[in-house]
Order: C-alpha cells, then structure tokens, then sequence
C-alpha cells in the first residue's frame, strides 16, 4: 500500500509576495547591468544584495580561467626550456640545426603569453 506525502508543501518563492522597488530608469538599468554581469536574475541579484551577499562578476570567473591557462602555457615553455639548455648534448645537437633561432621562438612566446597574463591581469582591476 502506497502512502501519499499529505500536508507536505515545499514553498517556492514564486508562490510568495513580490517586494517591490521603486526606481528611476537609469536606476533600474544599472541594477540590471551589475544582475547580469554578476551572472543572476534581476530578481535574484536584489534578493541576494539584499541579505547582504557580496556580488562578484562572471567575467572575473572568465578572467581567472584565462590566467591559469597562460600560467600553464609559460610553465610548459618554460620547462622545456630548461630541459633543453640544461641537456649539453640536445643542446649542442640543436644549435647546430639553428638553435639559437628556436631558443629566440621560444622566449619570443614567453614574452607574448606574459602579455596575455599582463592583458588578464589589467581586465580582472577594471571589474573589480
């Protein structure tokens, strides 16, 4: 025999009383700028600045992403790097294949994923 869950009401927020806010065009834009870019409903966003929630961006999430992959990209460069200066015999082999054009492509990398991480760093201190 079945029993059912009789008397048991899960409350969901959409059943509850609106509070309403008033607010000038301008306003009301603004609000719904930072609910977007904090990754919320406009509903959700007041809610939770409401309870005192401390907002962060979306975009600072994106940011962050962006940091650890460059990070991962001048650690590998700069492993084989050091491998490979360290290594006497693979390096004396290269340079005489041109090795000191490749030593140059691949600091020439290093430093344009430096720019990347400087690129990350400064779009993470606008959104701040």
């Amino acid at each position: 025999m079945k029993t059912a869950n009789v008397g048991v009401a899960s409350a969901t927020r959409k059943g509850c009383t609106p509070i309403k806010v008033y607010c000038l065009p301008e306003e009301r834009t603004m609000i719904e700028g930072l609910a977007k870019i904090s990754g919320h409903s406009v509903s959700t966003y007041l809610r939770l600045v409401g309870q005192g929630a401390r907002m962060s961006s979306v975009l600072d999430h994106e940011c962050v992403r962006e940091l650890a992959k460059i990070n991962a990209d001048l650690g590998r460069l700069g492993g084989l790097l050091k491998l490979w200066l360290a290594d006497e015999s693979k390096f004396h082999s290269t340079e005489k294949l041109g090795g000191g054009r490749m030593i140059a492509d691949v600091l020439k990398e290093i430093r344009a994923n430096q720019e990347r991480m400087y690129s990350a760093v400064q779009a993470v201190k606008t959104h701040l």
